[in-house]
């Protein structure tokens, strides 16, 4: 257990490193804040911070990130202006923006181009979807690279990003796969996680046939809505998902502070 003292600011705490991801400050012997370091299976660790006085929290951020010499994440609501403004801080800058979504899961159906067959979610063969990943993982790597991808779809330590095949399902032409879509039970509402087709597949309609036959089959099991996150620079995902009347419901911001 490792202990800081800082008087700056008001009030004066001690901060307090419990384990190797928590950290509390203590205010005679009150807790007054915490923080939080979580290492997302891509190897990136992500930072929080739960105190109610702008002091405490920029102490906490002080000492979690000097015990932290590496490169730091966190994400931030885009209308939480005063938690930005703490993170801005302690140095952290803005590296991308995503605009959520509502989508209504009442679509027409959208018939696939000639020659691909469309597999529904939870009957992709495990072979071809971890195959057709790797692919689109080369092919985002050797363009804007595949680091900026969401966190959730970053590869693991073993290259691979596919961790239910169940959560898929797939498109398919000529033998193989060339296009899927994942979506995660969140409670009640289920989550477009990843949208994507192969790059000498695009433009033919496959990602809105998969996307609009995923949605269907969550209306035909009673569920209105799903939600879904896109990058703020990605305008051909924003508009598929506009062009099927989704809402948008918010949006956050992902920052990062590099390590010295």
């Amino acid at each position: 257990m490792q202990t800081s003292h800082f008087t700056s600011g008001e009030p004066a705490v001690v901060i307090t490193r419990i384990t190797h991801q928590l950290w509390h400050a203590l205010e005679d012997d009150q807790v007054a804040g915490r923080g939080e370091a979580t290492t997302r299976p891509d190897g990136r660790t992500f930072l929080s911070i739960d105190a109610w006085h702008r002091s405490v929290f920029d102490q906490l951020a002080d000492a979690m990130l000097a015990d932290l010499p590496v490169s730091s994440y966190t994400v931030v609501d885009e209308t939480d202006a005063e938690l930005l403004a703490g993170w801005e801080r302690a140095g952290f800058t803005i590296r991308r923006r995503e605009r959520e979504y509502l989508v209504p899961t009442r679509q027409a159906p959208v018939t696939p181009p000639p020659g691909v067959t469309l597999v529904p979610r939870g009957s992709a063969s495990e072979g071809p979807l971890r195959e057709l990943d790797r692919v689109i993982r080369a092919e985002v790597e050797a363009s804007v690279g595949w680091q900026e991808m969401p966190a959730e779809v970053l590869p693991r330590p073993d290259g691979d990003t596919i961790v239910d095949p169940a959560l898929y399902a797939a498109a398919a032409s000529g033998g193989s796969y060339v296009g899927l879509v994942r979506v995660v039970q969140v409670t009640r509402l289920p989550r477009i996680g990843l949208l994507a087709v192969r790059a000498d597949q695009r433009r033919r309609g496959i990602a809105r046939a998969l996307l609009t036959d995923v949605l269907g089959s969550l209306h035909a099991a009673g569920i209105p809505t799903a939600s879904a996150e896109v990058k703020e620079t990605n305008p051909a995902a924003t508009a598929l998902f506009d062009s099927l009347g989704a809402r948008r419901s918010g949006g956050s911001l992902e920052l990062v502070r590099h390590g010295e």
